[in-house]
């Protein structure tokens, strides 16, 4: 009898902690967010607020897991190098190449603890990741760098076009921009061979896999072409001033215009949804899993837009001359070029 009260004890207390546990989440998460001047609908950082009136945020439970539920007071800055470019996750490690130098740095993500540089090409620009390796586009080298992402050792440095800036990994191959042949290379991810070289539009810059097909947004072109994986041009799609980056939401592609201060929401089969401010000279640009993240690289900001209406949700300040923007899982990261930092949000 002893027992049975025993574990109908442990059983009961067990169902205690529990619903205490539910409560915090459920109950005093929203309370401390309005005790912040938080809305229990949304955040606002910048006191902008979309057309309606109403910002609306989706929770990540990772987040919550964090303790990191909203995003006041939370920007921490690790140093990282010489002019940080672009970046790239793996899963567990944020890497940045350094413009200034011939180095990536790779950074724990949970605590920003640098693991170390590693070597690349001259003046690395974009990172990639494929599952188990890094990809480095080297722009004054004309190559690419392949890394082993456990332990930086070099696995293959590879030719590609003129002046390589953007890169993507479509699940089984490599795409790089060439910024200065005005066309992209695709690479065998598992040895680096080249499949195809394909002309797109003036001044490649970025480059995106939907899950299906390749987009390109031309910096001099004012627009993006989207490309089946077989190389075919499918169709050239007009945005905004010198487009810089795109990202795709899971239905649709964003893309950053540097030149007109806005972004570009875009159907995958080319229809414009909406054009949104987006601070001066947005740059970088990721989707977080309901909101879409832009670098302001003429400020020291990052726009935040709800995905769903491109309503702006906030606006927070980083580093100097923000560049690229990537999303961990829980947190977003920046590249402030014009320091020698990245901001963690």
């Amino acid at each position: 009898m002893k027992q049975t009260a025993a574990i109908f004890g442990r059983s009961h207390l067990k169902a205690v902690v529990l619903a205490l546990l539910l409560f915090v989440l459920l109950g005093v998460v929203p309370f401390l967010a309005r005790s912040h001047g938080q809305s229990e609908r949304g955040i606002v950082l910048a006191g902008r607020i979309g057309a309606s009136g109403v910002v609306t945020s989706s929770k990540n439970p990772l987040q919550i897991a964090l303790l990191h539920w909203y995003n006041a007071n939370l920007t921490t800055q690790f140093t990282v190098g010489t002019s940080p470019y672009g970046m790239a996750f793996d899963g567990a490690n944020i890497w940045v190449a350094l413009n200034g130098s011939r180095k990536v740095t790779k950074l724990r993500a949970n605590d920003g603890f640098n693991l170390g540089s590693f070597s690349v090409g001259t003046n690395p620009t974009g990172v990639a990741f494929d599952g188990a390796n890094i990809w480095v586009a080297n722009i004054n080298s004309n190559n690419v760098t392949k890394l082993q992402a456990s332990n930086g050792a070099v696995l293959g440095t590879f030719a590609v076009g003129t002046q390589p800036v953007g890169i993507a990994f479509d699940g089984t191959n490599i795409w790089v921009t060439n910024n200065g042949s005005g066309n992209v290379t695709k690479l065998k991810a598992s040895n680096g061979a080249v499949l195809g070289t394909f002309p797109v539009g003036t001044f490649p810059a970025a480059v995106a896999f939907d899950g299906t097909n390749i987009w390109v947004a031309n910096n001099g072109s004012a627009n993006v072409t989207k490309m089946s994986i077989s190389g075919a041009i499918l169709g050239t799609f007009g945005v905004g001033s010198q487009p810089g980056g795109v990202a795709f939401d899971g239905t649709n592609i964003w893309v950053a215009n540097f030149g007109s201060n806005n972004v570009t929401k875009l159907a995958t089969s080319g229809t414009v949804l909406g054009t949104f401010p987006a601070g001066s000279g947005p740059s970088g640009i990721v989707y977080d899993g309901a909101n879409i993240w832009v670098t302001d690289f003429n400020s020291t900001t990052v726009t935040k837009l709800l995905a769903s209406t491109g309503a702006t949700v906030g606006t927070f300040t980083v580093g100097r001359a923000p560049v690229a923007v990537g999303f961990d899982g829980a947190n977003i990261w920046v590249s402030n070029f014009n320091a020698t930092t990245v901001s963690k949000l």
